[in-house]
């Protein structure tokens, strides 16, 4: 099992626990394992594999889970997950679904109205049944079925790009271990970077179709043989992950990978380009029009006249290549034809990360640890942003405790002077700027007052409380952050929790015209379950001309390794160094944040 799924199966436990009204502390035990396993860079069967390492090295886990770790890597059920699974209704599982509907509300309506399913839970907020019991109310009720669905939406049950990638990457090793495989991709929307990913889509080269398909049969995680063809075969994974393979000709290869990267909306644009040139383009190749059905039937057994790569497809509709993050029938055909393709960012691009925590609130490493292991990955700069204090589950920071620990980042940072000065550098390898995420209130203001804020080197504003309001308050509570002096990044701008929590309702194009006038940068927060903005606002952004800055949100050393997600999201949106504000050096950083509102 991967690491997402462990995090999972942990999670799901510390749900039915709860549901059942079980030990508290127990509880927490195995979310703060989810917690751990879900932020794992490298795997835990990687770790296990390892004679000199234990799992029970890792914040969190003791004996007991780490032994149901061992189980659950060598593919094993938990009984104690069967017995739970057993002893809670399967109607619970899909009211959970709902966003803000936790264990304990999922068993009062379970119990106590009978609601059985989705369809049930909506009936029964429409007939004002819910908001007769106790704990719930009118504002409760409607919340519920506005969410309803969200969760029925078979959009909001797809994996995480995160989650697909680690797969893929497995997947595409695998497969390169069979002597058969010439070349071998991943396709679909994995690859052209969507935030959540349904079925995955695999190409290979080869000539041994019989021999690629053996293998790829011979995965660890192949659950069931869907289908076998002569050119097509489908799987079913552990966790219910369908994956499509096809093996193709060389001179196919790049066809293939074209047509099943998609989206189906950019080769519409495509295949009209070809007639226009009176030309076929499918995943075989590019052919002249055919004639008849017999001739296009048969295309498959044709050679193309272009198709070995993607370059070939796209010189042959005369188009460049265009990257797979930007095929999706918006802006990149019109780019193409202009010679404006972006020089898409990348994560080598990055030179800083500007939105990360330590355990001075909810963090699990000490500024020193997230110095070191921003050093080891080659940033120049950081902003240590604990939370304020109005975020009190997290510990947040008063005036008093922040004051204190942006006295500790000037002494962090005169030590790493001092360092380099006896390595004979004329600069230290990193720089740490003192700063915070302060809170928007809910009746207006921040957090923190401005006398403190303007001491700091580095403000971000995030929205925590107060979601359910309604947009006009909610823009004007963003908007007012943004026009606040001390106030540099708006931070996860729409609040949204991808598969888990809709975003609240923003006015996205007043939050971008305000920012634009202050310049005020907007983030795109790399947690693969928020990415957000999306990749739909931060274009927009872009054409406003308004900086982006792409941030981990770490809460540890591992979320560092977090910011390729955002990257792909930037991507996505067209983005090239320029426009991100954080692939400039520091000191052309601080010139951006002091022209603010000029």
């Amino acid at each position: 099992m991967t690491n997402a799924e462990i995090a999972a199966v942990f999670e799901e436990i510390a749900d039915l626990l709860e549901f059942k009204g079980e030990n508290a502390f127990r509880i927490r035990a195995y979310r703060n394992a989810a917690r751990t396993v879900e932020g794992m860079v490298e795997s835990l069967a990687g770790v296990r594999a390892d004679a000199t390492r234990k799992l029970t090295d890792f914040d969190g886990i003791g004996s007991d889970l780490a032994t149901k770790i061992e189980t659950l890597l060598d593919g094993s059920p938990l009984k104690m997950l069967e017995d739970l699974r057993k002893a809670v209704p399967a109607s619970a599982f899909e009211v959970m679904r709902v966003p803000g509907l936790g264990p304990k509300k999922a068993r009062i309506l379970v119990e106590q109205l009978g609601i059985d399913s989705l369809d049930a839970l909506e009936a029964a907020c429409q007939e004002g049944r819910v908001r007769e019991l106790k704990g719930f109310g009118a504002k409760t009720e409607a919340a519920i079925l506005e969410n309803v669905g969200f969760a029925k939406n078979p959009e909001n049950q797809r994996l995480l790009w995160y989650d697909a990638d680690l797969l893929v990457q497995r997947l595409l090793d695998h497969l390169r271990g069979c002597s058969a495989v010439t070349r071998v991709e991943g396709a679909g929307s994995w690859r052209r970077g969507k935030q959540t990913v349904g079925d995955l889509d695999i190409v290979v080269d080869s000539d041994n179709v019989a021999a690629v398909m053996d293998h790829f049969a011979s995965f660890a995680e192949v659950q069931s043989v869907m289908l076998r063809g002569d050119t097509k075969m489908s799987v079913r994974l552990t966790g219910d992950v369908q994956v499509d393979l096809r093996v193709v000709r060389a001179a196919s290869f790049g066809a293939a990978l074209q047509y099943f990267t998609g989206s189906k909306e950019h080769n519409v644009l495509i295949r009209g380009r070809a007639r226009d040139r009176g030309l076929s383009v499918n995943e075989y190749g590019v052919f002249p029009i055919a004639e008849g059905e017999k001739a296009a039937a048969a295309a498959r057994d044709r050679t193309p006249e272009h198709g070995g790569t993607e370059e070939e497809v796209y010189a042959a509709v005369g188009l460049p290549w265009i990257p797979p993050e930007l095929r999706e029938g918006r802006e990149e055909i019109a780019w193409a034809e202009e010679g404006r393709l972006p020089t898409l960012i990348t994560v080598d691009d990055l030179r800083g990360d500007l939105h990360m925590h330590t355990h001075a609130t909810d963090g699990e490493d000490s500024l020193a640890d997230m110095a070191a292991a921003a050093i080891a990955r080659g940033l120049d700069y950081i902003a240590i942003t604990d939370h304020g204090q109005r975020v009190s589950m997290a510990n947040g920071l008063n005036r008093t405790r922040l004051l204190k620990q942006w006295e500790e980042i000037d002494r962090f940072n005169e030590s790493l002077c001092e360092q380099a000065r006896s390595e004979g550098r004329r600069s230290p390898r990193l720089t740490v700027l003192k700063g915070i995420e302060v809170d928007m209130l809910e009746k207006g203001g921040l957090d923190l007052p401005d006398e403190v804020l303007q001491q700091g080197d580095w403000v971000v504003a995030s929205l925590h409380y107060g979601q359910s309001q309604p947009r006009e308050k909610i823009t004007a509570r963003i908007i007012e952050a943004i026009e606040n002096p001390h106030v540099q990044v708006i931070g996860h701008p729409t609040g949204r929790l991808i598969n888990r929590r809709p975003s609240y309702d923003v006015d996205m194009e007043a939050v971008i015209e305000a920012a634009a006038h202050t310049g005020t940068f907007l983030e795109i927060n790399a947690n693969p379950m928020r990415l957000d903005l999306d990749d739909v606002h931060a274009a927009a952004a872009r054409r406003a001309g308004v900086k982006i800055v792409i941030s981990t949100d770490a809460h540890s050393t591992r979320g560092l390794d977090l910011m390729r997600c955002g990257v792909m999201q930037a991507r996505r949106a067209g983005l090239a160094a320029a426009d991100v504000a954080n692939t400039h050096t520091l000191t052309a950083l601080r010139k951006l944040m002091h022209a603010k509102g000029r």
